[in-house]
């Protein structure tokens, strides 16, 4: 597969809320090039995954 083509399935699997597979898919597309635009959709993901809200967890 083309780094496009693991970009795109990796934009489906984080539609579908399926993150560790988003993360892969991404984590391949950048190996096969480092130029993608998988690089900032990884990095948001990265985001929304360690976001941390500590008022939600002290009522």
């Amino acid at each position: 597969m083309t780094s496009d083509e693991w970009y795109l399935r990796g934009n489906e699997y984080r539609k579908q809320q399926n993150w560790q597979e988003a993360l892969n898919c991404y984590m391949e597309a950048i190996a096969l090039d480092p130029d993608s635009p998988a690089v900032e959709a990884k990095q948001m993901l990265d985001s929304i995954l360690s976001f941390y809200c500590k008022d939600m967890y002290n009522p």
